[in-house]
């Protein structure tokens, strides 16, 4: 190539990339959702997940509508709040919307023989996931992921965060938030919950669907006495919820 023609296409070449990285950090800086109307009190509207339920079962034509009901952090037991973090997200008031650790120690587990890559996601990606994203399983979904993650961080807050994952995940077959779940299961308030049923509940965030407290399979058996036993070493997280709390942070 002539040298005024490579000078010629290194130029475009540069501005073409300029405008790509421009567009791509505008993208990234731009929510995509308005994330206002979560900041307060119950959820406004359905959330993704529970609204592909909804149209999965008016596809199948069975009349069911999902169960949930919202409380706020304060009336969802300790227990619940800190099962949830040794299982999902331990470090969850530790790092930011990625936790870079977990993934890098997700992938290095990955590279051994016969492994499977597990799952890294933060309480705040997983979050973003179930509000406002599909259930498909690609690169660029994963960044949508990402960005919202980011945001929910910076516009609501861990304690907020928190609180709508504890409302909006899902314990069984269309029984969403810790509160619908303890009174379908256990018939108690989320406040109610000690360390066992707690534990039981969590135990069926993976797969809602097929191990859960009714089903009680051997998986989910598993993972609960794994949650106990986590629980029973994470003092130190106990005293953390126990000072957010007190201060209502």
């Amino acid at each position: 190539m002539a040298p005024k023609r490579l000078v010629r296409f290194l130029a475009w070449g540069g501005c073409a990339a300029g405008i790509a990285a421009a567009a791509a950090a505008a993208w990234w800086f731009m929510p995509g959702e308005d994330l206002e109307e979560w900041r307060d009190g119950p959820p406004p509207h359905l959330w993704a997940t529970s609204q592909r339920q909804e149209a999965h079962w008016r596809e199948q034509g069975t009349h069911r509508t999902i169960e949930t009901s919202y409380v706020p952090l304060s009336e969802i037991s300790l227990d619940a709040q800190l099962a949830v973090l040794v299982s999902e997200d331990i470090d969850f008031f530790g790092h930011g919307s990625v936790d870079v650790d977990a993934v890098m120690e997700a992938l290095e587990e990955g590279r051994k023989p016969g492994a499977r890559l597990r799952g890294a996601s933060t309480i705040s990606q997983q979050l973003a996931k179930t509000l406002f994203l599909s259930g498909e399983r690609t690169l660029w979904r994963k960044v949508k992921e990402l960005r919202l993650a980011w945001w929910l961080e910076r516009k609501l807050g861990k304690r907020r965060i928190l609180e709508l994952y504890l409302n909006v995940v899902e314990f069984g077959p269309g029984v969403y938030g810790a509160e619908a779940a303890a009174r379908h299961y256990y018939r108690v308030p989320a406040g109610d919950l000690d360390a066992e049923r707690a534990s039981g509940l969590v135990a069926a965030i993976p797969s809602p669907g097929r191990d859960n407290p009714a089903t009680e399979t051997r998986r989910w058996q598993l993972r609960r006495a794994t949650i106990l036993r986590r629980m029973s070493r994470a003092a130190w997280l106990r005293e953390r919820l126990l000072s957010l709390r007190a201060r209502g942070d």
